[in-house]
Parts: C-alpha cells; sequence; structure tokens
C-alpha cells in the first residue's frame, strides 16, 4: 500500500507536537504551557527560551535542530491556524477545560465566516471584534476567510480574561501574520477599542457575577444574577459601527426563556434581528445542547429590519450537497432582503 505524502497542516502540526512534548517532558509541566513556550520559540526565529537551567542543555540541543526545520513561510495562514488548533485541542483535551472555554469547532467557525462574508460584505470588512476570544481560533479563521477572499488586511481585536489562552492567541496571531490587538480583561467592563465593522462571538453560557456592572445594563435581569450572553451581546454591538453587525454563537432557545424579556426588548431598541440559524443537529450531543448562529445589525447608517427574518436550520453537515444549497439559499435571501 503507497504511503499518502503528509499535508502541510499534518507536518506542522508534528513539528509542533514533537517540540512541545520535550518541553512538556523536561520542564514537567501541561502540555498547554509547553504549547505556548514552543510556539514562542518559533516565532522569536526558533531560539529556544531558557530560564533557571530549563530546559536543560540536552533538551535545547533536540529543540534546535526541530526548530530549524520550521519554515513558517512554506505555509499558508490558515494551514498555520489548523496545525495550531490540532495542538491547542490536545492540551485542552488533557487539563479538561471547562465547556465556556472549548475552542469553536472548524465546522461552526467557516459558517460563522460565511455569514459574515455573506451579510458584512467582504470587502466592507476591515476590523473586527471579538470579546470572548480564548485562543483566537474563531477570530482567525474569519479573518483568514476574508484576507483570502479580498486580499485587504483585517484589524483584528480580541478580548479575554483568561491570561494563558490570551497568550496562545498572541503568538497564533503572530504566527500568522495577523494585525491583531489583544485586551486582557472583563469584556463586560469598558473596551479601549473603536467601533469595529463586525463583531464575533462563541458566547458563554452562565450567569454573570458582579450584579452591581450588570445593572448598568439594559439585558441585566430584574432580580438575582444577570445572563452573560446577553450582557455580551448588548456590550458587543456597543462596539459595532452603524449598520454594521454582530454573528454571535448562543443558545437555540435564547429568545424562549423566561429571561429573555429583556434581551428581545433592547434587540427591538437598538438593533435588528436579520436571523437566527440553528447549527446542524449532527454536531450536537443532546438537543438540548444545541446551539444557533444569531444575526444582529445596528440600527443606523441605512440599515433597516427585514420584513422576513432568516430562519432555519442548517442541514447534516456531512450531506455536502444538502448543505451547499443551503448555503446559496442564505446569498440568495441576503440579496433579496438586504440589498
Amino acid at each position: 500500500m503507497a504511503i499518502l505524502p503528509k499535508s502541510a497542516v499534518e507536518t506542522l502540526f508534528d513539528q509542533l507536537d514533537q517540540t512541545t512534548q520535550l518541553i512538556e517532558k523536561n520542564l514537567e509541566t501541561t502540555y498547554l504551557d509547553a504549547l505556548t513556550e514552543t510556539i514562542a520559540n518559533i516565532a522569536d526565529g526558533g531560539r529556544v527560551k531558557v530560564e533557571d537551567g530549563l530546559p536543560d542543555a540536552a533538551t535545547v540541543a533536540q529543540l534546535e535542530p526541530l526548530y530549524a526545520a520550521v519554515n513558517l513561510n512554506q505555509f499558508e495562514a490558515e494551514e498555520i491556524r489548523q496545525a495550531l488548533q490540532l495542538a491547542t485541542l490536545k492540551g485542552l483535551r488533557q487539563v479538561k477545560v471547562e465547556p465556556n472555554k472549548q475552542m469553536t469547532p472548524d465546522a461552526i467557525g467557516y459558517l460563522v465566516a460565511y455569514l459574515a462574508e455573506v451579510f458584512g460584505g467582504a470587502d466592507q470588512i476591515k476590523t473586527i471584534l471579538d470579546p470572548v476570544v480564548g485562543t483566537g481560533n474563531l477570530l482567525a479563521t474569519v479573518i483568514n476567510h476574508i484576507q483570502k477572499l479580498t486580499g485587504n488586511t483585517v484589524q483584528g481585536f480580541g478580548v479575554d480574561n483568561d491570561d494563558s489562552l490570551l497568550e496562545i492567541a498572541g503568538i497564533s496571531s503572530e504566527l500568522q501574520k495577523h494585525s491583531t490587538t489583544f485586551f486582557h480583561q472583563d469584556a463586560i467592563e469598558p473596551l479601549l477599542v473603536k467601533p469595529v465593522d463586525i463583531a464575533v462571538a462563541d458566547l458563554p453560557i452562565g450567569f454573570y457575577p458582579l450584579d452591581e456592572r450588570a445593572a448598568d445594563f439594559e439585558t441585566h435581569a430584574a432580580s438575582g444574577h444577570s445572563y452573560a450572553h446577553h450582557l455580551l451581546i448588548e456590550q458587543t454591538m456597543h462596539y459595532v459601527k452603524e449598520g454594521g453587525y454582530g454573528f454571535f454563537l448562543v443558545p437555540n432557545v435564547i429568545l424562549e426563556t423566561d429571561e429573555a424579556k429583556q434581551l428581545i426588548k433592547w434587540v427591538t431598541k437598538h438593533v435588528y434581528l436579520q436571523g437566527l440559524l440553528s447549527l446542524p443537529a449532527n454536531l450536537f450531543k443532546t438537543k438540548e445542547g444545541q446551539k444557533a448562529i444569531l444575526v444582529l445589525q445596528k440600527q443606523g447608517a441605512g440599515a433597516k429590519q427585514v420584513d422576513q427574518i432568516l430562519l432555519g436550520e442548517f442541514p447534516n453537515s456531512n450531506d455536502q450537497k444538502a448543505f451547499a444549497t443551503y448555503l446559496q439559499k442564505i446569498r440568495t435571501w441576503h440579496k433579496d432582503n438586504l440589498q
């Protein structure tokens, strides 16, 4: 049987994985921390960072030729992102990270990128905000998609309160040659970001603990803790330009809960609900866990509420023909309703 040549993604992943494991073993640390170290070394031209004698001389001698073999110029940004994603997923599985900090799967990231292209107009997208950026995978997916379509440089902005995930996002962005600025902070606090063309977010689901801060938002709960994902939607759209779009991964039933009243009231007042598309059911273990992409457009700049909101469910992601047909239907709907 002929052995198939490795893909570019597999080749780079193997390089990342091999060097990460060497550091992991020698420093007696987690795979994720070792990965952060190895991609920082690669970003620094392959120089091995040694602190307090670690990694030791023998490990450095093993790492140096491996780093010398890494030539990032031979890879496209999307190939680098995918290889980094595979390595990061391996690290996240090891530490059993909480659900709200899991990476956005590519199957979903590509759909967000497609909707951003169709609704936002690829040529019009110069700036993108992700207020819960994590390792940066969703933001990078959208940036790579838009940049490949247009040839334009897209300025990204990412916010997160987890410094270890943010460190991966920062170095990953550097390796992909993205122009992205990251902020280590609670995204519910005021952001140092000028209004952007679009925003994307895989929203954490749950309650926001700081009631005093939540009270400043129209979407806060009448009593008790407020939903963090409601507050984040309001906060994020505040930093989107008039007429710009927000694409949010939300629970499928976001508009059907008892707490939805304040959110719907805010939506009616400040933005236009242009679409709510359920993601393919086969991507989720349970119907209760199914998510949707919520498409909001900020009022102003000639924006209008469509008569027929784009509603529906993506077909099974394994049915390529049905999936392609559905994507074309979305494009046709947009042309008929928003152009």
